[in-house]
């Protein structure tokens, strides 16, 4: 058979780890595939430094929409990131008929619907294991390997520079500035973190996997973004004090009101597995009715974590190039005239489980009006402890709740903060224990 032709468009580290990959592992893939797959043409912008990778053998051209209308090129590989001028090239090549293989998370999570429905018509595939944590296989295992359960519930850690920093803010007693500079300079944050310490990379990957774990369109829009900037070092070690580890979680949850869809600091029982993952890594949970909690740990992003990734979705299209366009396993998992409109809800209709912090006057009676206006909103306690007097001559409390409703907690926090005898913001972060 003809070898399958592939047009790379961007050259940089995931695009450079995939031509690595392609080269270096030549003949096992082909082996795996069943035809030789070869890397014909690459598009970057800075020729010099992609035909230093990709090597004398392979043209370089420096406008990637050379590659979308190439005739031989039979599958695309968009490594370009962004939703702007990527979306443009991918939706060009599927007019053109040509199968793509993605790493782009929120091209995806905000164009998903448009680009599978275009696929859809046209008969191609379009690949997109890279697109959620790196190398972990966690869309084949959603979409193939589950597919006989009902999903109740995916939780991940899904984002290695929060996770970094919250690793060390742990380990060490830093501040959050101050790892998020050690971050910086290791090369875990980028100049502006913004993308990843507030969650919103974190959620596009989120939107992806609720899409194939419910069967509903994608809806990153709805999705819940709370970051990890404003964590105080504090928080931290209170909750570690009381057995729990705060992470930065990815939740999406099926309830008989909705799907939950949120990002948020979580703190988790130290003795669950996904509380332990530490660094840079990444972990997915997932649970199915049949199978209960599973498990899918490690590296999130890199070369060639996310070019294993990659290269197996190249290989996947390969597999399938003569099988029956309708016997593919679908984009999402489910049939696409078999999605569902269940609503995403609000953040404040979920139910969690909450860490309160507040800063008292340490005097008599204090405590009980906080606990008096928890139980008005129907909130009860699981545990509480009290902390020494602070500078400005309060004690800090710290509660935590059984499950309710957010808009509950919303009422009380409201109410709390209101009190003459309570200074300044009650900290407020969700818990969840994932055991089920």
């Amino acid at each position: 058979m003809q070898p399958i032709n592939i047009g790379l468009m961007g050259v940089g580290t995931v695009g450079g780890g995939t031509a690595t990959v392609l080269k270096r592992n030549a003949e096992e893939i082909s082996r795996r595939a069943g035809r030789e797959i070869r890397l014909f043409m690459a598009a970057n912008r800075e020729l010099e430094r992609a035909r230093e990778v990709v090597g004398p053998d392979v043209p370089v051209v420096d406008d990637a929409m050379q590659i979308v209308n190439h005739p031989d090129v039979d599958i695309v590989v968009e490594l370009i990131g962004g939703d702007t001028i990527a979306k443009e090239l991918v939706l060009k090549a599927i007019e053109n008929g040509k199968h793509v293989v993605t790493a782009n998370k929120k091209l995806l999570a905000v164009h998903g619907n448009e680009i599978f429905a275009r696929a859809q018509e046209k008969g191609v595939m379009v690949a997109f294991e890279a697109a959620v944590a790196g190398g972990i296989p966690i869309i084949k295992a959603l979409r193939e390997g589950l597919s006989a359960n009902r999903i109740e519930w995916i939780a991940g850690i899904i984002n290695g520079t929060s996770n970094f920093i919250l690793t060390e803010m742990r380990d060490k007693g830093a501040s959050f500035a101050d790892v998020l500079a050690e971050a910086q300079r290791l090369g875990y944050a980028e100049a502006d973190p913004t993308f990843d310490i507030e969650g919103h990379d974190a959620g596009h990957k989120l939107t992806i996997m609720a899409s194939i774990a419910f069967g509903i369109p994608m809806q990153f829009d709805k999705c819940y973004l709370e970051g990890i900037s404003q964590l105080d070092g504090r928080d931290i070690k209170y909750a570690e004090e009381l057995g729990y580890r705060v992470k930065l979680l990815g939740l999406t949850r099926r309830t008989d009101a909705g799907i939950e869809l949120r990002v948020h600091p979580t703190l988790i029982p130290e003795d669950r597995l996904i509380a332990n993952v530490n660094g840079v890594m990444n972990a997915v949970m997932a649970k199915g009715d049949a199978i209960g909690p599973t498990l899918y740990y490690g590296a999130g992003a890199g070369a060639l974590p996310t070019a294993s990734a990659v290269v197996a979705d190249i290989v996947d299209v390969t597999r399938l190039l003569t099988a029956d366009p309708e016997h593919r396993v679908p984009h999402l998992a489910f049939q696409p005239d078999r999605l569902q409109d269940t609503p995403i809800l609000p953040i404040d209709e979920i139910h969690s489980s909450y860490y309160l912090r507040i800063a008292a006057a340490d005097r008599a009676g204090v405590l009980a009006e906080i606990t008096r206006l928890l139980a008005d909103n129907g909130i009860s306690i699981e545990a509480l402890i009290q902390k020494g007097a602070v500078a400005d001559g309060s004690a800090e409390v710290v509660i935590l709740t059984h499950r309710v409703q957010e808009k509950r907690v919303n009422q009380a926090i409201a109410a709390i903060e209101a009190l003459d005898s309570v200074a300044g913001k009650v900290v407020r972060l969700r818990m969840e224990e994932l055991n089920g």
